[in-house]
């Protein structure tokens, strides 16, 4: 059966630990051609513009061996131009694999359901599994290994945060969220986490105080206040979340030699200031980079059963 990665449900702990082997592999080949994905296309499905999420898996997919072709909301405008049904049955009749940036989580959902190729989340609504994965192997690659560590995420309860909680809760990394009230995670995920976190022992708190998150925290982690379809919001969001700001206030609060992330783009000045994102306790390109390495891993783990065994 064909696999997809929609959430970090869908992964195993085993699972991820097998990933980040993978990825790990692959980033010291440092960007070395190879053949997994010859005669292999992959399409990406974008109705949301991106830097990274793009760039990254164009690059990634070329050093597989693969083709790519980009969709954008020009091209295919789900749900409306066409249903997301007829556009994962046709798409399936095409390409080896969809990678899918949408504005609503339920066009995962029916992607995934409809195409019989695997679907990866490039980013919804609800979820980015993909950078939360490129952030958990980069705490792994700076830090050593998740165990015992606590991680800080302050901010907006967003999709990156849902997919930090149930990746944190799979591994077993702790993790203390701070947003403000009325922006706080969405309640089922953080169900879904706490449940997941009883199995690999993570302890899990959610909460109102970017201070109570960021006490003796290894890793302090911030997103933009105000987010792509959010602009209307911008003068309130930035008033609510006005204490939220990770500064150095909050910073010595966390432990001495912490970690910063971030998953960019990032406005310094608002949800953290330049001292701190261009300091010499930040990783966000490091992560940036690892978006690269992480995205090869999955293509290859999703596509295994059709190119064969690889190295």
């Amino acid at each position: 059966m064909k696999r997809d990665l929609l959430t970090l449900e869908d992964f195993s702990r085993e699972e991820i630990d097998h990933l980040f082997e993978l990825t790990k592999f692959l980033k010291q080949e440092k960007g070395k051609v190879r053949d997994d994905l010859k005669r292999k296309t992959i399409g990406l499905v974008f109705q949301k513009p991106s830097n990274r999420t793009r760039v990254s898996f164009e690059v990634g997919i070329w050093q597989l061996g693969g083709n790519c072709i980009y969709l954008g909301p020009d091209e295919i405008n789900l749900g409306r131009r066409e249903s997301t049904s007829d556009v994962a049955k046709t798409l399936s009749r095409y390409l080896d694999a969809i990678v899918a940036r949408t504005n609503s989580h339920d066009d995962i959902v029916k992607l995934g359901r409809e195409a019989t190729i695997p679907v990866i989340n490039g980013l919804s609504d609800q979820f980015h599994p993909c950078q939360a994965l490129a952030d958990i192997f980069s705490i792994i690659e700076k830090l050593g290994s998740v165990k015992g560590l606590t991680l800080a995420y302050i901010g907006d309860g967003n999709n990156v945060c849902h997919s930090l909680l149930l990746g944190s809760a799979r591994v077993g990394l702790n993790m203390n969220v701070a947003s403000p009230k009325g922006y706080e995670p969405n309640a089922q995920v953080a169900q879904k986490a706490l449940s997941l976190a009883k199995t690999s022992g993570a302890e899990i708190n959610l909460g109102n105080s970017p201070e109570e998150a960021a006490k003796g925290a290894n890793i302090i982690y911030s997103d933009v206040f105000v987010s792509m379809g959010q602009e209307k919001e911008r003068t309130a969001r930035l008033k609510k979340f006005k204490k939220f700001q990770v500064n150095k206030k909050i910073t010595h609060l966390a432990d001495k030699n912490y970690i910063y992330m971030h998953c960019l783009p990032a406005h310094r000045g608002e949800e953290v200031i330049a001292d701190i994102i261009d300091g010499i306790h930040s990783i966000v390109f490091d992560q940036a980079e690892n978006r690269l390495h992480v995205q090869k891993a999955i293509l290859l783990f999703l596509l295994a059963k059709k190119i064969g065994a690889h190295e």
